[in-house]
């Protein structure tokens, strides 16, 4: 367990440097921001002075070790723009993704594993040809385009639910199912095409044979098999439902970590972006380790150290 994991610790800190390193080089490739941070009738004095304070006339290399320095001390720099620290801005805006993220999940969880064990249990039924028309079609929509259409029906058109912005439940059920549809899709069709291939493996023709009903050969004995997949998608859907924010935040005008990154990439502040871009990176990278920690606890015939008991 040990060793497992202080080798996970090791690629995890060369990824996230790997992370870093590329988005801190792209960006500069966009331009100096000092030209957006003055106003239309600064001189070339102003601007040099401005440049000259945020650090951008050091050399490149110089402004990366300086940064990656920054980083050991868990600094995040300040904001170009707002002139603020980064983590201040990310700690207010983190909890409305979390919430909307844990919103999306439910949604996609809720919905996406009933209807993956409904294809395969029950796939000659015409309600599981129902289900998978419904899947395909999620799995199909653009999130923004998705989004438009809950706002037109269930907000415009019917008045249930509000538009956009936060407040109470009600203002998160919409976004929620937004960003969740997509992973739904996802949830659903590994769940049956897990099941599917649990089913025709010898432990289950067995239980079959001995007159099993079909129930309890699902939740006795191929539910817990067929949920490795499942965990898989789950480390990796976790994280794109925080990518999937970005859109779905400036469709409701959520005021989470998507829509704070697309003023930031605007207006080129490479502090913000770098601060969200290794969040997101640091989350990616736990989910993958939980996701491997719990292989081990729903089998126990998968061990830490890559092999198989």
């Amino acid at each position: 367990m040990v060793r497992f994991l202080w080798r996970r610790l090791q690629q995890a800190v060369v990824t996230l440097w790997g992370v870093v390193t590329l988005v801190f080089f792209l960006q500069r490739l966009a331009g100096d921001p000092t030209f957006l941070l003055v106003p239309e009738t600064a001189t070339q004095a102003d601007i040099d002075a401005l440049r000259h304070a945020l650090g951008f006339d050091r050399p490149l290399l110089a402004q990366y070790l300086s940064f990656l320095g920054q980083l050991v001390r868990m600094d995040l720099g300040v904001s170009v723009v707002q002139n603020i620290p980064v983590v201040d801005i990310l700690a207010s805006r983190l909890p409305y993704t979390l919430e909307l993220a844990a919103g999306a999940l439910a949604v996609a969880v809720g919905l996406g594993v009933p209807a993956g064990v409904v294809l395969a249990m029950r796939r000659q039924s015409w309600w599981a040809r129902w289900i998978g028309a419904l899947v395909f079609a999620a799995q199909s929509m653009p999130t923004f385009w998705s989004g438009i259409l809950l706002i037109l029906v269930f907000a415009v058109t019917l008045g249930w639910l509000p538009p956009s912005s936060v407040g109470g439940p009600a203002h998160l059920v919409l976004p929620s199912i937004a960003l969740g549809l997509l992973s739904m899709a996802t949830f659903a069709r590994m769940t049956r095409t897990s099941l599917l291939d649990e089913s025709t493996k010898d432990y289950a023709r067995s239980a079959r044979a001995r007159g099993a009903a079909p129930m309890r050969i699902l939740w006795r004995h191929l539910a817990r098999n067929a949920s490795i997949p499942v965990i898989t998608v789950a480390a990796i859907e976790i994280a794109n439902l925080l990518a999937g924010a970005v859109i779905v935040e400036t469709v409701f005008a959520w005021p989470g970590l998507g829509q704070v990154t697309v003023q930031a990439i605007l207006a080129r502040d490479f502090m913000v972006v770098q601060g969200v871009v290794l969040l997101g990176a640091f989350v990616t990278v736990v989910l993958n380790l939980l996701a491997d920690l719990l292989y081990s606890a729903v089998d126990p015939r998968i061990r830490l150290d890559g092999s198989s008991a």
